[in-house]
C-alpha cells in the first residue's frame, strides 16, 4: 500500500484541528498551555464535572469573553456528541484558531484525570481499557 496525497491531507487536517485529552492535560499542566479550554455543555453537565482549568461557555453563548488572539480548544461530553464540533465551527466562523478535544469529558474521566464538580474536586481511577494509551 502506498501513501496517497489525499490520505496525507486527511490525517494532517485531523492533527491540525483535533487534539486528545492526554495532550490537553499535558498542556494545562505546564501552566501556560497557549490555549483556552472551553466546555460547551449545559450548566447541569458542567456542575457534574468539568476540567478544572476550563471555561464554561455553552455553544449558544459563544464567543462570550474569549480573546480572538488566543487559540481555543473545545470539548463536550464525548465521542457520541458533536457539541464540541458545533462550538468549534461557530468559533472558526468568527475567526478563532480552534481545535476540538476528541473524547471530551468522558475520556478525560476515563484517563483518570481530575474534574471539578459543584461540590469540589473529584478523580476516578483510570479505565484500564483506555489508559495509558502510550501513543
Amino acid at each position: 500500500m502506498t501513501s496517497s496525497p489525499d490520505a496525507v491531507a486527511f490525517f494532517a487536517a485531523h492533527l491540525a484541528f483535533q487534539t486528545d485529552v492526554s495532550d490537553v492535560h499535558a498542556g494545562l499542566a505546564t501552566g501556560d498551555p497557549g490555549f483556552v479550554l472551553v466546555d460547551t455543555r449545559s450548566t447541569a453537565a458542567w456542575d457534574q464535572g468539568h476540567v478544572p482549568q476550563a471555561v464554561h461557555l455553552p455553544t449558544a453563548d459563544l464567543p462570550g469573553p474569549l480573546d480572538p488572539a488566543v487559540p481555543v480548544v473545545t470539548y463536550c461530553w464525548g465521542p457520541g456528541c458533536n457539541g464540541a464540533t458545533r462550538a468549534a465551527l461557530a468559533l472558526a466562523r468568527r475567526g478563532f484558531a480552534v481545535r476540538e478535544m476528541i473524547g471530551g469529558i468522558e475520556y478525560w474521566i476515563r484517563e483518570g484525570f481530575p474534574v471539578e464538580t459543584a461540590t469540589g474536586p473529584a478523580c476516578r481511577l483510570a479505565d484500564p481499557l483506555t489508559a495509558p494509551c502510550g501513543c
